[in-house]
């Protein structure tokens, strides 16, 4: 099967530096940054408002790729469990996605609030959320 190829869209700016640092997840976080998007893909944001929520999809590039089991949250009462089994950041593929409030939109950045992911993070691609 032919290899996958992605070009990143932006990266993530926030003052989130570590994993310590970083909430367990975008959906109990307040935490607000940055995402810069890359001057070429700037048109793609045309519709972006404040008040909006959007989901990102980010490329965990400081993940380990090999680790196939883990302790949910690092919980290690609850017992090891597969990686697709959670939402932790290791795993073959490090793909995060995270649902984050629109706060402004200015040029090809958008400030954003409910992160959970280390500053620097490459931006894989934005979408709309779901409502029904």
């Amino acid at each position: 099967m032919e290899q996958a190829r992605f070009k990143f869209i932006g990266v993530l700016h926030c003052d989130i530096m570590s994993c310590v640092d970083a909430p367990k997840n975008f959906d109990e976080s307040e935490r607000v940054g940055t995402l810069e998007i890359y001057p070429e893909y700037q048109e793609g944001l045309d519709g972006i408002a404040p008040g909006q929520s959007i989901v990102v999809l980010f490329w965990l590039h400081k993940s380990s790729r090999d680790i196939l089991k883990v302790y949910p949250r690092g919980d290690r009462s609850r017992g090891l469990h597969g990686v697709f089994a959670t939402r932790s950041p290791v795993r073959p593929n490090p793909i995060a996605i995270s649902e984050l409030q629109v706060l402004a939109v200015q040029g090809n950045r958008i400030e954003v609030s409910g992160l959970d992911i280390l500053d620097g993070t490459p931006i894989l691609d934005i979408k709309k959320k779901i409502t029904r």
